[in-house]
């Protein structure tokens, strides 16, 4: 938020489960106050019962931020809808007939059908994934083309080197060592403001992927009474490590991006963040 307003800029949230209306507590959503002062994109979407697809994500970004006076800030953990917001990836169709007709097929079906198509999908999908199979087989039915011709486009090749299709300056923020204590205390606090109730309020009507947000999927076992709360507490927390630990990987691998220290010192903080934005060349 200080970096926001020190720059001038909207803020797009790139929490995937952020764009879930009633979702507030578990996703740690920006409070009214901090939307009032300033804009916020892409929180409070959709309903939790619908899906909401990265393709979707994206479109409805480009479009809400279309009007944007200023510069953006992006901000968030889901390091492929970050990326689908700055880089030149194609989202191929989807289409629930054809995805129903291979979910009723044997996995190793799939395989030898995707396999006959491209020799060389072994190299390109998890064929371990039945949902890697099948969401491979969908493309091609859709649109005849394979893994292979797909990760030899120009922009496939582009997305692999890192090149934006707009103008970015990337921060991150490294937890280092304090990160497991940092995330126990912040679900404690998510608890404490009424979590259990929130997921309670959902369970009868979220849909397939909002059920799964972490914290909210270990919750609603609790909310069941197939698991204690401290149960429910110390898995929730183990999640939430895990997803830590695979988004910081995700994100290490981007070379765009400048990496600061954490310290519990929000102003300083923003302080260094401004300054590697001007050491880059951005200015608003």
């Amino acid at each position: 938020m200080i970096v926001a307003q020190a720059a001038g800029a909207e803020v797009v949230s790139v929490d995937s489960m952020q764009v879930y209306r009633r979702m507030d507590v578990g996703t740690a959503k920006p409070t009214t106050e901090d939307r009032n002062r300033v804009p916020h994109h892409m929180v409070d979407v959709v309903d939790p019962s619908e899906r909401y697809s990265v393709a979707e994500f994206r479109a409805e970004a480009r479009r809400s931020t279309a009007s944007a006076a200023g510069p953006l800030l992006i901000a968030g953990g889901s390091g492929l809808h970050f990326r689908s917001l700055v880089d030149p990836f194609d989202f191929a169709p989807t289409d629930e007939d054809v995805r129903t007709e291979l979910d009723q097929q044997p996995v190793e079906q799939l395989r030898v059908e995707l396999l006959g198509a491209d020799p060389e999908a072994a190299a390109l999908v998890d064929l371990e994934n039945p949902r890697r199979v099948i969401r491979a087989l969908e493309i091609l039915r859709l649109t005849g083309s394979t893994p292979s011709e797909r990760a030899a486009s120009p922009r496939a090749r582009a997305v692999r080197r890192y090149e934006s299709e707009v103008p970015v300056v990337a921060v991150g923020l490294d937890p280092g060592e304090s990160l497991a204590f940092r995330i126990e205390e912040r679900f404690d606090r998510m608890l404490a403001s009424g979590l259990i109730d929130e997921v309670a309020d959902l369970v009868a009507t979220w849909g397939a992927t909002a059920s799964q947000a972490v914290g909210y999927r270990e919750m609603s076992r609790v909310v069941a009474g197939e698991w204690s709360l401290e149960e429910g507490r110390q898995r929730s927390i183990e999640a939430t490590t895990a997803l830590a630990r695979r988004q910081r990987t995700y994100f290490r691998r981007d070379p765009r991006i400048y990496w600061l220290e954490w310290n519990d010192d929000a102003a300083d903080l923003a302080a260094s963040t401004m300054a590697l934005f001007e050491e880059a060349g951005w200015n608003s």
